[in-house]
């Protein structure tokens, strides 16, 4: 395997993580924490994507307040490549300063979006699929998303509907943001429906001229964000310019416009990516993932100095350097920090970023 030339992968890293909360915080989100081995979840993101391009063809888009961390966490990326937002514009903004920027180096560059925080298992599958999407994004007008086929009627995901085949892709007819529970049921007995695994691909060239198109009010500034790169005037520019910019995800903005055209006009392709992905999008996926990977006696992770068990099950219970004794629990979560403690359930925990956010409605800034 081959590094492309006109590769550059943009790994998107500015969310607060907040499902992971007390461990995930303002200056410590998810991305920064090692969830599953030593390497945190962002050094792991870098790790899979070196065979496929330069330390130099990276970017990161982040924020001031984690921007240090990934600098010392990722010390082999240019500096000025890891760039902090200098306030959240969701996806469309941060992906097109992006393509605006690599327009202007590389007139051939193909851009790969990345979440900085999801679980790949076979990264060997992982990078060939990648380099499939690679060579349709470099052969036009084209729009490369990474479908994951979905195991259950999950309601927390965008859905991809999926048509003809082209070249070893599937067109894609439309996108569908977190459908409710009958309708998720529907996509499933399907079977031409895909997890949207918010992975992209695209010519930097593709991915301007659609938000000259789509955003025609944000286009221009980040154009002209771009334009000062490398020069005195840009950390102003940035700074002043940046929030004017929509917010808006790259979903709403660019793919659900392009994929109503239709099949053929839209040149929106999903590729199935078949390479175990997981987005560890609470502590009960952690949990469900860990488990399958290790299978402990009774389906309890434990992290502690020791721990007792007595007729419990399915928990996960995080407190390093205690003794843990879990006697007759069965799903609960439990994790501690220095100065925070939660408690719930399994079939709860997609609701701990509300505790976030009340912690920030009584600005409660210490503990977030």
């Amino acid at each position: 395997m081959t590094k492309n030339s006109n590769f550059y992968p943009v790994i998107l890293a500015g969310g607060r993580g907040t499902r992971f909360w007390p461990l995930s915080r303002r200056k410590r989100a998810k991305q920064l924490l090692a969830l599953d081995g030593k390497q945190t979840m962002i050094q792991q993101t870098v790790a899979r994507l070196l065979p496929l391009a330069a330390p130099a063809k990276f970017w990161i888009i982040t924020n001031d307040d984690l921007r240090p961390a990934i600098l010392r966490q990722l010390p082999r990326l240019p500096k000025i490549q890891v760039m902090a937002e200098p306030a959240g514009r969701n996806t469309a903004p941060a992906i097109g300063l992006a393509a605006f920027l690599l327009l202007r180096q590389d007139p051939d560059a193909v851009i790969g979006m990345f979440p900085s925080d999801h679980v790949i298992a076979d990264e060997k599958r992982f990078r060939e699929t990648l380099e499939r999407g690679i060579a349709i994004a470099s052969a036009g007008e084209n729009i490369v998303v990474l479908g994951i086929r979905p195991t259950r009627p999950e309601t927390g995901y965008g859905y991809i509907e999926a048509g003809g085949s082209f070249e070893g892709a599937l067109r894609v007819r439309r996108f569908t943001e977190k459908p409710d529970a009958p309708t998720a049921a529907r996509f499933l007995q399907a079977g031409n429906y895909f997890w949207n695994s918010g992975m992209f691909l695209w010519s930097a060239r593709t991915l301007a001229d659609a938000l000259r198109e789509h955003l025609p009010k944000t286009a221009p500034l980040l154009e002209n964000i771009a334009a000062t790169f490398g020069t005195r005037k840009f950390p102003d520019t940035f700074r002043k310019i940046y929030p004017k910019c929509e917010n808006i995800s790259v979903d709403y903005a660019v793919l659900e416009p392009r994929s109503a055209k239709g099949e053929q006009a839209g040149k929106i392709f999903c590729l199935p990516a078949d390479f175990g992905w997981n987005d560890l999008g609470s502590w009960t996926a952690l949990h469900e993932h860990h488990t399958a990977k290790r299978n402990p006696p009774e389906g309890n992770l434990i992290t502690a100095a020791s721990n007792f068990v007595l007729n419990a099950e399915g928990n996960y219970i995080h407190a390093p350097g205690k003794f843990v004794a879990a006697v007759g629990v069965r799903d609960v979560v439990v994790v501690e920090t220095d100065d925070a403690l939660l408690i719930t359930t399994r079939q709860h925990a997609q609701d701990v970023g509300k505790i976030v956010k009340h912690l920030d409605q009584k600005k409660l800034h210490k503990l977030t």
